[in-house]
């Protein structure tokens, strides 16, 4: 294993991260509250780390999906270390643990909160909350090989271990050139974003950090009200970008040069707004009696769905309060999540899709033993493997969540909450249902149910299986093996040789 590759990406992440703990300072110049020095320390810290970290060069850029797979877990272990830092220093969540939870919370997108006022908090310190969301939704590893090239194609082992849903590919030969082409198009449409926001009469301070919260499709509120004080117009404005957000950006990219067919042919997009209209409709006839009118209901079902498939976790109304129909359907919303190659969290509409295909097949081979038949996505014939990977995926999935629900059940209210609960941190929601609803938090749980659930949010967020290759004493042993073979024999050849 390539341990100074590993050295160095994580000290280079942690550089990134310094710097842009500076954007709270700014933030606290504007508003004087007097917390600027606690995240100007929390910034020299983590790039004292970071240079410290990177001052030596590795002898050798390229490595493979393992070495992608560990540093791509501990530069978001690392990420979540530093970025509580300023939590405690400002006192705000003296916590340890309910730092890292909120933290953890906004790099991952997912929203969850131990927090019940937000009033006591700085802006500084909201608007770092906020901008976790932003800076975790596309991945500062992303950014880091949008402005740092890497040898060879080393580069895609890191995006791969990185970025949501089942594959990732090149939009263009060069992945430096791809991850550049994706950040344009994440910070265009966040910038667009906040444009309308501040056009609608929104707050500078509301319109960015709402902005940062809906690009990363994370969640966090910067009002004790959440988005309910928010007029219907802005309501609206959030809820179409929750939306677009949670669209595979390859589809932007086919729109912006004008690739229009191939963005229709993109079979997830059309399954994701299928999904999401189809919801819609069925919340809104059910919540029809708890609105005011139809407008009134549309507004709200359309606003929950794109909020909690894409797992962004925003909410303009109690809709825990809702009919059970209702209910059901978000559950089966936080599952599903958004589209591969989004911002958003959740299983994923492609995964979604070929497992249905799947089953569709195995019903054909039961019926007909000798017929051969092609799963298809998006036009092609899908690879074995492609299928194989999903599957594995999702047993894994089912595994990791019953195991977190068992743990989390110690010391649960009742298993609505603790389903739910699981459910939202391990899919980067945010909200749950009952004890962790839209108006509630997670502070109530034990430190060990939110240490399951920090694990949750972090295995949720990059695809179960960095984490999972980074805590396997299976690999490090081969490791071990390996080093220790490779000496052996070095030292045989070095006696032939005298």
């Amino acid at each position: 294993m390539n341990y100074s590759i590993i050295r160095y990406v994580v000290g280079a992440v942690l550089r990134i991260e310094g710097v842009l703990l500076l954007l709270p300072v700014i933030v606290d110049f504007i508003h004087g509250e007097g917390v600027w020095y606690h995240y100007l320390f929390s910034a020299g810290i983590c790039l004292l780390t970071g240079v410290l970290m990177t001052i030596r060069k590795p002898k050798s850029n390229i490595f493979y999906l393992k070495e992608g797979c560990i540093s791509t877990a501990l530069s978001w272990i690392g990420l979540s270390v530093f970025g509580a830092v300023p939590f405690l220093l400002t006192g705000e969540i003296p916590s340890v643990i309910n730092s890292l939870f909120e933290v953890v919370s906004g790099f991952t997108t997912t929203g969850a909160s131990i927090l019940s006022d937000l009033s006591t908090f700085s802006h500084a310190s909201l608007f770092w909350r906020s901008f976790t969301h932003w800076i975790g939704g596309m991945g500062v590893l992303v950014f880091m090989i949008a402005i740092l090239p890497m040898a060879g194609g080393s580069s895609i082992n890191l995006m791969r271990a990185e970025s949501p849903g089942p594959d990732v590919g090149k939009l263009v030969p060069h992945m430096r050139e791809t991850a550049r082409i994706l950040y344009f198009i994440y910070m265009g449409l966040t910038g667009t974003m906040i444009i309308l926001l501040l056009c609608s009469g929104m707050p500078v301070f509301d319109s960015f950090t709402m902005a940062f919260g809906t690009a990363g499709t994370g969640g966090f509120a910067v009002r004790n009200s959440g988005l309910m004080d928010y007029t219907v117009l802005q309501q609206n404005i959030i809820t179409v970008f929750m939306i677009l957000f949670g669209v595979n950006f390859n589809a932007f990219y086919f729109i912006i040069f004008r690739k229009f067919k191939k963005a229709w042919q993109m079979e997830e997009v059309r399954a994701y707004f299928a999904i999401i209209i189809g919801a819609i409709t069925i919340i809104t006839i059910n919540t029809l009696h708890m609105c005011s009118g139809v407008w009134d209901a549309i507004q709200k079902a359309a606003f929950q769905v794109g909020s909690i498939i894409t797992t962004t976790g925003f909410s303009n109304t109690d809709f825990d309060q809702w009919p059970e129909l209702s209910k059901y359907i978000l559950i089966l919303l936080m599952f599903c999540g958004a589209c591969a190659g989004s911002t958003g969290g959740g299983l994923k509409v492609s995964r979604i899709i070929i497992l249905v295909k799947s089953i569709g097949k195995e019903m054909t081979l039961y019926l007909h033993p000798k017929s051969i038949r092609k799963i298809k996505f998006d036009g092609s014939p899908l690879p074995h493997i492609a299928v194989r990977s999903t599957t594995v995926y999702f047993l894994a999935y089912i595994l990791l969540f019953l195991f977190s629900l068992f743990i989390v059940s110690f010391d649960g209210p009742n298993f609505e909450t603790n389903f739910t609960g699981v459910a939202a941190t391990f899919n980067n929601i945010g909200p749950g249902l009952n004890a962790v609803g839209p108006t509630q938090n997670f502070n109530f749980f034990s430190p060990i149910s939110k240490l399951v659930m920090i694990f949750d949010m972090l295995a949720g967020r990059l695809e179960l299986f960095p984490i999972l290759v980074l805590l396997a004493p299976k690999v490090w042993i081969e490791d071990l093996r390996h080093r220790h073979h490779h000496a052996h024999t070095h030292s045989i050849y070095s006696k032939k040789k005298k």
